[in-house]
């Protein structure tokens, strides 16, 4: 089965052609960071015009890329929720157009979902169950990825995710929008041990996060430390902060894999791209003897074609029943 994946939550335009058999044909992927840097984050008016003017070039590049043409596709994946309302309206409304125009079932896939089986797109992929730490500015959770829909929540953020607060440790430190590649290359240069900052919840026995307490602190020790302090030590600033980060992830996946014993461990969403994590994550399967399955690069940010990947098994809609489903800002769809 082709089929096309489109994905629209944010402010990352993608398309996608996914061969159940054969795998991924074509993906390609606009980012809007350059329209929204200069407004310190995502406005949502503005990303949905983009998605707008995006949607169809990439369409018809993901056709050319692969060889094939709309009358090819068998079925349309649309991200439903959650993401910006706007923004996923675009990409719902493409996709039921195309399927009605087409003649072909269209697919609701909840992103993060998407980004849950994004791990089944490496090479090889991995085999059910294995143990998902999901890591993205907007959700970090801890899953059991028991088989296709079968998913567990063993622990999830308490108020922020991972990924907003690199955003808002980067916005302290001047570092600008996204704040993630930024931090990272800053603290290269640091020490993280230079300063103290607390690692929350590692005496709670439970699987979820804490990042509101981090962020506070890094706000107060350079409120002590005042410009002229922040400024001489600002790469001890952004490595202490990220190691804080990268320590509470590692040591609530490493709790989980004391809980029960799992064959993989998959790391996926947009912090998965960032390097100490990766590399903690690695290190720590590699001393349990656990496979782990890092989504690539190109992928861990918001993209089509982990939406085309998590539908392989979504009960399709036909013409009109899609037409019932709409795109959902939070929570689930009804």
């Amino acid at each position: 089965m082709l089929i096309l994946g489109i994905e629209t939550s944010c402010d990352e335009t993608g398309l996608a052609l996914l061969d159940s058999e054969a795998g991924l044909l074509a993906h390609a992927l606009h980012s809007q960071v350059d329209m929204h840097v200069a407004y310190g984050g995502v406005v949502p008016e503005l990303a949905s015009r983009d998605h707008i003017r995006r949607v169809l070039p990439l369409l018809d590049a993901v056709l050319a890329d692969a060889g094939r043409t709309l009358a090819d596709v068998d079925a349309i994946a649309v991200t439903t929720g959650p993401g910006l309302a706007g923004a996923l309206l675009v990409g719902a409304s493409i996709g039921h157009a195309l399927g009605y125009a087409l003649g072909k079932p269209v697919l609701d896939v909840h992103h993060l979902e998407g980004h849950l089986l994004s791990p089944l797109l490496a090479e090889p992929a991995p085999a059910f169950p294995f143990v998902a730490l999901l890591v993205s500015g907007g959700h970090t959770q801890l899953l059991a990825v028991r088989d296709w829909g079968r998913y567990e929540l063993l622990g999830e953020t308490l108020d922020d995710a991972a990924g907003e607060a690199i955003d808002k440790g980067a916005r302290q430190l001047g570092l600008g929008f996204p704040g993630g590649p930024a931090l990272q290359r800053l603290a290269e240069e640091g020490d993280s041990g230079t300063f103290d900052f607390p690692v929350a919840m590692t005496r709670d026995p439970g699987l979820d996060f804490s990042f509101s307490g981090l962020k506070t602190a890094m706000v107060y020790l350079c409120r002590e430390l005042g410009e002229p302090g922040v400024e001489r030590n600002r790469a001890d600033l952004a490595a202490g902060y990220q190691a804080a980060i990268v320590d509470q992830l590692v040591s609530k996946l490493s709790r989980a894999l004391d809980r029960e014993e799992w064959p993989a461990v998959a790391l996926g969403g947009g912090v998965a791209a960032n390097g100490p994590l990766r590399q903690a994550v690695s290190e720590l399967c590699a001393e349990r003897g656990i496979r782990l399955k890092l989504v690539p690069l190109p992928l861990c940010t918001d993209n089509a074609a982990m939406i085309a990947a998590a539908s392989a098994h979504t009960q399709p809609f036909e013409w009109p029943d899609y037409l019932g489903f709409d795109a959902f800002a939070t929570g689930e769809r009804q």
